[in-house]
């Protein structure tokens, strides 16, 4: 019988305590320690009866485990996962994979030196929903895809913004909140090409968005929108509709769909729509359900991290994949300050 993998943790905040919970209950590894500074990180590893270090060097060093879970503020993405390429040990880093291209090219040039496998934890990959859409949308039942459509509408509570960085730029919703949904239609439809963006902050008045707006064009040819806002009362949003996370009451409502030449496909509703005979707008629509199995995407993610350690697996979303939705939320923005159509291409260029 194979010894468990020793997995640690460095940052014990919310997703991080979450990280924690599922390691220390997952067959086939154990938690080998945690990084961070705050007295309530020190309170985790006593629950768990593992040490605790300040500094996430000092656990790599002290250690030696087989993998680093790296949910940290992301400012310390990077440097962590740079000294765990150094130390060879594999990291499973939070998104965003670093603050910015720029970064996240450098810990891409890291990863091809060093050879140490790296996996960024953009979980909804992971989720069963999106993986049946993705197998949908490729197996051709859609035809060509033409449109795509997202909505991310609802209302943030007036304490979120106690916390000063979130009425500064930055902290809104295109870079905090719409990374998920790019990554989501990425995965889904292929790679973004061209974007345009208009924003508003006209609700609150804050330096940060509240409303934004999206045009995509896809390499397969395939249009999109995208509406964001976090200050109406709506249930057209991925953590109100899908199911995720118990914390938001679940809603029996889209939040995307995708449109083709043979039929149309609602999510994380699942109803595929399409014509049985003599295709068009007179003709009766037929409504099916499309298939999926139902598990927890973050238990998921974590099998995954270890089949990767193992070597059994290829990184489901690498850094260098993570950095291409970085890219197009980085376009998205430099779209909605010039007024001009940006391509991530050119972010990827103006950050070499």
């Amino acid at each position: 019988m194979s010894a468990a993998m020793r997995i640690a943790v460095a940052g014990a905040g919310l997703i991080g305590r979450r990280h924690i919970e599922l390691i220390a209950a997952f067959e086939g590894c154990e938690l080998a320690g945690i990084a961070d500074p705050s007295p309530a990180a020190k309170d985790q590893a006593l629950a768990h009866n593992v040490p605790c270090y300040s500094d996430h060097r000092a656990l790599l060093a002290q250690e030696k485990p087989d993998g680093l879970v790296i949910a940290s503020p992301n400012t310390l993405h990077l440097p962590m996962a740079l000294d765990c390429a150094a130390a060879g040990v594999p990291a499973l880093i939070e998104k965003p994979v670093t603050e910015t291209v720029a970064t996240a090219q450098r810990l891409c040039a890291a990863v091809r030196r060093t050879g140490v496998p790296m996996l960024v934890g953009h979980h909804r990959r992971h989720n069963p929903i999106i993986k049946s859409a993705r197998e949908t949308v490729a197996s051709g039942k859609l035809g060509q895809l033409t449109a795509v459509a997202g909505l991310w509408l609802l209302k943030k509570p007036d304490d979120y913004f106690e916390v000063v960085w979130r009425r500064e730029a930055g902290g809104g919703p295109l870079l905090i909140n719409l990374i998920h949904d790019i990554d989501n239609l990425r995965f889904i439809c292929g790679e973004i090409v061209e974007v345009q963006a208009l924003t508003s902050n006209k609700v609150r008045g804050f330096a940060v968005e509240d409303t934004a707006a999206l045009l995509l064009r896809f390499a397969s040819g395939a249009l999109g929108t995208v509406t964001v806002s976090d200050a109406t009362p709506a249930p057209w949003s991925w953590e109100l509709t899908s199911g995720e996370n118990a914390v938001y009451p679940r809603q029996d409502q889209p939040c995307y769909v995708f449109a083709g030449t043979s039929g149309s496909l609602s999510v994380p509703t699942m109803e595929l729509w399409s014509y049985r005979q003599d295709p068009g707008w007179h003709a009766p629509l037929v409504r099916e359900p499309a298939a999926f199995s139902a598990y927890d995407p973050l238990v998921e993610q974590l099998r995954h991290f270890l089949a990767v350690i193992a070597g059994r697996e290829q990184p489901l979303i690498s850094v260098e994949d993570a950095m291409g939705t970085l890219a197009v939320v980085e376009a998205v923005s430099e779209a909605a300050r010039t007024g001009q159509k940006i391509s991530p291409g050119q972010i990827m260029e103006q950050a070499a």
